[in-house]
């Protein structure tokens, strides 16, 4: 009778680590940080760049989108540099503590003559002061899903 009710007792043993002991040993994809976005995200310094890509029909000419977030206590001009050897630059001033939308119907940040086909990458230098600044790879997309459709150059 005690051999029963050890077998019964290793045998429930057995069943519940086999169907949890799984989850214990498995890689786990919800524990790893991403972009639940078509772009990409930054940090430089005291700002943070979110939803970064851009906009074009043609390949030449893109909208640049992204929000900043400026965390820092003092006012910052970001550099953002693109094309062959970072030839290209512009600046954008965000106010200490403030968030900006960069981009969007009202004031497009045009990027000429960018030479990449959406559905591909533009390396973008995002700058500002002494702060160490991050080279990205910002998807090119272009107008035809209706969230983009308005942003086009």
């Amino acid at each position: 009778m005690k051999a029963r009710l050890a077998a019964s007792a290793a045998l429930a043993l057995g069943l519940a680590l086999g169907n949890s002991g799984c989850a214990m040993l498995t890689y786990q994809a919800t524990t790893e940080a991403y972009t639940p976005s078509d772009g990409i995200a930054a940090n430089v310094g005291d700002l943070d760049l979110r939803n970064v890509l851009i906009v074009s029909d043609d390949g030449v000419d893109g909208n640049l989108i992204m929000t900043v977030v400026n965390t820092g206590e003092e006012d910052v001009s970001l550099g953002v540099q693109f094309g062959e050897g970072g030839s290209e630059t512009l600046e954008v001033e965000i106010e200490a503590g403030e968030s900006l939308v960069l981009g969007d119907d009202e004031e497009p940040l045009l990027l000429e003559g960018i030479d990449t086909e959406p559905g591909t990458f533009l390396p973008v230098y995002f700058q500002y002061g002494d702060a160490e600044g991050a080279e990205k790879l910002v998807p090119v997309l272009d107008s035809s899903l209706p969230e983009y459709s308005s942003f086009a150059p």
